[in-house]
């Protein structure tokens, strides 16, 4: 491992006491950090990235197992995407969105080609939270109609319509942003809401709520149901067998918009270029950000349908962004189409999901009984933590704090300090390391989940 070049330019050496002291003095003086009390953080500094590792100042290092907010799927560093980032700079490094430009148009057109039968054109934004604001404007205004339709156990982003839209607790302290929004319960067999003994059964309940959902706000009044195709952060969430088919036939026929929200299993995430392309579906809208380039340079953006597209052909649309399709930003993209192909992302992350993920953890789940619960596909896995199986009781309560919250604290610092950053979310640690995971670095990454799980069992009652 080398050592890194700062802010200048210089090399410094790992161990640097004075460059690490300014970094946390920057941060905790200046910084005004997201989801965060600013007075009780002690932040983290972190001096360089490569592949699947981070090493902090003290030239620690950590296996990224989160892809830092599920967005790294091509890995720090990835010298394919530096380069074009490089190389656009050097040509044209912005220009308005008004102005037609190479990578932003070759972008978007490989995100239509690999996107939904019927897609037309993409809207490009600075992330995923203004795609889900742009998704819902777009169905707003082409159907006439306001209401959206959301479910609980989902994160859409922290702007007002988003974070309305958002079915946990990071919306509860937000209010009401957006009061055209209305929730419902989705499928989740592990905690089944509807008393399913079966996913088939699960599917048919959850379908008759929604349908009742619809049927009791109105159609005529609902623009469109938004749900992430695969759900992220709360617990990866797989759809039950014929559940997106089910919503997608209540939204043709009540004329309801169906957008897919794939920011965070979009982009190879699932081992399909967006996730409902594993299920048989074609929705209307599609939000995206995060993967599309790794977050090398803010980017997300929205597909647009054909019909969706077409009404605006004549009469214009009401909104835009100065960064819209920035290039640097779309020449990572355009990059990581290519990266894909030539490092065959798909295929790996199809292979590596269900010939190492898979059985590991589901032999994990023999031997620990903390696991209650193994879910996922691809490089998106989640293992549901219990203290007792029988009852199903969580490791730690929903939305936990404070000592309540110290048993699965205790396990993700066992995690930490054994050289692995999880993705960890309630009392569940979640599995998206960057799709570029060697086997090796897989495999040694798993044996330390393995071993941490050693601290949950003793929180076991049963």
């Amino acid at each position: 491992m080398s050592d890194y070049v700062d802010l200048n330019g210089a090399e410094q050496s790992f161990g640097d006491t004075d460059a690490q002291r300014e970094v946390r003095e920057n941060d905790r003086q200046y910084v005004f950090h997201s989801w965060s009390a600013q007075g009780t953080l002690n932040t983290l500094p972190i001096a360089k990235g490569e592949g699947v590792r981070f090493w902090d100042y003290d030239g620690t290092e950590y296996l990224d197992f989160s892809s830092q907010l599920v967005n790294l799927n091509l890995g720090h560093q990835h010298p394919g995407l530096v380069k074009a980032i490089q190389e656009q700079a050097g040509r044209l490094a912005t220009i308005q969105p008004a102005l037609g430009n190479d990578v932003r148009g070759e972008l978007a057109k490989r995100i239509v080609e690999h996107s939904f039968e019927g897609a037309r054109s993409v809207f490009f934004t600075n992330g995923g939270a203004d795609a889900v604001e742009y998704a819902v404007r777009m169905a707003r205004h082409h159907t006439g109609k306001h209401k959206v339709l959301a479910r609980y156990r989902s994160y859409h982003g922290s702007t007002g319509t988003a974070i309305t839209l958002t079915g946990e607790p990071r919306r509860w302290a937000n209010g009401t942003l957006d009061a055209g929004v209305v929730h419902f319960t989705g499928p989740y067999p592990y905690r089944s809401a509807f008393y399913a003994e079966t996913p088939e059964q699960e599917t048919e309940r959850a379908l008759a709520h929604l349908r009742s959902t619809i049927e009791l706000e109105g159609a005529s009044t609902i623009a469109a149901i938004i749900l992430e195709s695969v759900t992220g952060t709360n617990g990866i969430l797989i759809p039950t067998p014929g559940y997106l088919e089910g919503v997608r036939a209540l939204c043709d026929e009540f004329g309801i918009m169906m957008i897919c929200d794939e920011v965070m299993a979009g982009f190879g995430r699932t081992g399909e270029w967006f996730a409902f392309q594993g299920f048989n579906v074609n929705p209307d809208l599609v939000t995206f950000a995060k993967g599309v380039n790794s977050g090398y340079v803010p980017l997300g953006g929205v597909v647009i349908s054909e019909a969706i597209h077409n009404t605006f052909d004549q009469k214009a649309f009401p909104g835009g962004l100065t960064y819209s399709g920035h290039p640097l930003a779309c020449a990572a993209g355009v990059a990581t189409f290519d990266i894909f192909e030539e490092e065959q992302i798909l295929e790996r992350v199809r292979d590596l999901g269900e010939r190492i993920v898979r059985p590991r953890l589901e032999a994990m789940a023999e031997k620990h009984p903390s696991i209650g619960e193994v879910r996922g596909k691809g490089l998106f896995w989640a293992l549901e933590l219990v203290v007792n199986r029988e009852t199903r009781e969580p490791l730690v309560p929903f939305n936990a704090s404070g000592e309540a919250a110290a048993p699965f604290n205790a396990v993700v610092a066992a995690c930490k300090k054994a050289g692995l950053w999880p993705f960890a979310a309630g009392n569940r640690l979640q599995i998206a390391p960057p799709l570029v995971i060697s086997e090796e670095d897989l495999i040694k990454g798993l044996d330390i989940i393995d071993e941490a799980l050693n601290v949950a069992d003793s929180y076991v009652t049963a």
